[in-house]
């Protein structure tokens, strides 16, 4: 039986502090569950360790793909180009890169959690739809991106482009918009539209420019899911009625941030506990 269940927020390959803070709450793989809000890996020290731990965790862990995750396995298939702030070559040269990378390419785009309240997307769940057609977009997504002709998929990914939904689009042009709504996305406009380019805090958003869980005509319920995301550290820990936004940037210097879920009382508030990541400022100042 479950004991606890942990939200990490996005690992980036840092694998010190997910494993400070797994030892903090005395995390057991064989009472616990793990669950991760994507980027585990890109741009960190450590990412063929990171991907190693999770993979072994077998059944106790699991994650949605997070738009660097994307990356690392668009770059390992030679559709993408490499960069060195991409900090993947210990993955890319190891025996074992090609195992880990399809383990993480076999990631969904979204978790529903069994028999809890709790959503976990990267980005955020678009306004546009509510969550079982996000639920169905994502499946739409992963079919694709798990497949036989994956390597198709992913060629496509690339680029803002179409930024609202049509049932008359094609099949790529739905592929990058439910990716890119589901791993990239910070800002709506007021009719829905994807606003890919803005990256700050709201605080500092453009004119008309409105954070995802704040779009006109959202479909957040909190009555129904929180959606858990990831992707935004420059929005750092933010809840409200329906979304909880666990990035608090530890790549940058500053914490990794867990929620812990009491399996018993499941709808009771969680706990919020960060680990504090200083090494890593210096290294991308």
């Amino acid at each position: 039986m479950t004991r606890y269940h942990y939200i990490v927020g996005d690992v980036h390959a840092c694998l010190e502090p997910l494993q400070a803070l797994l030892n903090t709450v005395q995390f057991d793989p064989a009472f616990d569950r793990l669950w991760l809000t994507g980027d585990l890996i890109g741009r960190g020290p450590q990412p063929l360790e990171t991907l190693t731990f999770i993979e072994q965790l077998g059944d106790a862990a699991n994650a949605v793909l997070g738009n660097h995750d994307l990356n690392a396995i668009a770059v390992a298939e030679g559709l993408a180009p490499r960069r060195p702030d991409d900090e993947l070559d210990s993955l890319l040269q190891a025996p074992q890169g090609p195992k880990l990378l399809t383990w993480l390419r076999h990631r969904p785009l979204l978790l529903r959690l069994p028999k809890l309240p709790y959503t976990i997307i990267h980005a955020g769940m678009p306004p546009i739809w509510d969550l079982d057609e996000t639920t169905r977009r994502a499946q739409q997504a992963e079919n694709r991106l798990q497949g036989p002709d994956y390597r198709t998929a992913l060629k496509v990914l690339y680029g803002n482009s179409p930024d609202t939904w049509s049932d008359t689009h094609t099949a790529d042009e739905q592929l990058r918009f439910i990716v890119n709504a589901l791993t990239r996305m910070r800002y709506c406009s007021q009719d829905g539209r994807l606003l890919l380019k803005a990256k700050g805090a709201p605080e500092m958003a453009p004119a008309d420019h409105y954070p995802w869980y704040a779009a006109p005509g959202n479909h957040l319920n909190p009555e129904q899911t929180t959606i858990v995301t990831g992707h935004w550290s420059t929005l750092g820990f933010r809840e409200g009625p329906g979304y909880i936004a666990l990035d608090t940037g530890c790549l940058w210097g500053g914490c990794l941030s867990l929620l812990r879920i009491d399996a018993k009382t499941p709808k009771a508030p969680p706990q919020v506990i960060q680990h504090s990541c200083p090494q890593y400022q210096s290294v991308h100042d």
